[in-house]
């Protein structure tokens, strides 16, 4: 538990889909200031953890509070004001330019933000993420990683833009937000969400780099079959035992390659 103030509490969160339980009896409490990982193998439940604390989704049972609200009872406006979500792929079609893209975060209903503003925050956000340049080209053509980095910039504009009641810290969800960049932009978003955590937001992401994950993160959140198999400091979690139980194979941590396997890691 950290000591900042508490912007997101997960209390024995379930969900079922199907007859299958995908999220068992999870619980989190991530505190501004703090950037925490989602670690585990495919159909662990993470992606749909994220979107029971985003309120996509209805828990079948368990409470998620966000600021001290019960999600299910703030308005989309609301919500809004408090979280940003950047979801692992986007289906848009239409011919909207970058900047038009990141422009939407600020066109929430209740935002009513004059557009100079609007215009100012879209053109820092494209900045942070190294897509100024790329402003009037049409979204569609753009590569996956750099479609990817507009989406974090229109979630940088929505919570730039947006009125939280006083007190109340910017929630970031992130799922997989770094799986198309290459390492140079890898770094340059984990960064970027770094400086958000420093500037008072709290931030979850999905992240399947554990060495990434390792590096960008204060904790480390292991889930499992829909539970939480382990959760600490990067140094508690990521171990042999750990990563083995939770992905099913051995995985050896803090081990040089046999051999002369060259290796790279990214942040050193």
């Amino acid at each position: 538990m950290c000591d900042a103030a508490i912007v997101l509490e997960a209390c024995n969160v379930s969900y079922l889909a199907g007859g299958n339980r995908l999220v068992d009896g999870a619980s989190l409490t991530l505190c501004a200031g703090e950037v925490v990982g989602l670690l585990g193998p495919n159909g662990a439940g993470k992606s749909t953890f994220l979107k029971l604390v985003s309120a996509e989704l209805i828990p079948a049972a368990g409470s998620i509070k966000l600021n001290g609200h019960d999600v299910q009872s703030l308005t989309a406006a609301q919500l809004a004001g408090m979280r940003a979500v950047v979801a692992q792929s986007s289906d848009l079609t239409f011919p909207f330019t970058a900047a038009e893209v990141v422009r939407l975060g600020a066109t929430v209903p209740g935002f009513d933000i004059a557009m100079p503003t609007v215009d100012a925050a879209c053109r820092t956000a494209l900045r942070a993420v190294d897509l100024d340049h790329l402003a009037l080209r049409s979204y569609p053509t753009l590569s996956g990683g750099e479609r990817q980095r507009v989406q974090i910039a229109r979630a940088l504009c929505q919570l730039a833009t947006s009125r939280r009641p006083g007190g109340n810290a910017p929630l970031i969800l992130l799922d997989e937000p770094t799986s198309s960049l290459d390492i140079a932009h890898q770094r340059m978003v984990l960064d970027v969400v770094k400086a958000q955590a420093q500037s008072g937001a709290a931030v979850l992401a999905v992240l399947h780099d554990i060495n990434l994950a390792a590096v960008a993160c204060d904790r480390l959140i292991v889930m499992r079959q829909g539970r939480i198999l382990a959760a600490g400091t990067p140094k508690e979690v990521v171990t042999s035992s750990i990563l083995s139980a939770a992905y099913g194979c051995t995985i050896t941590a803090n081990a040089l390659p046999s051999g002369e396997v060259p290796f790279a890691l990214p942040f050193c």
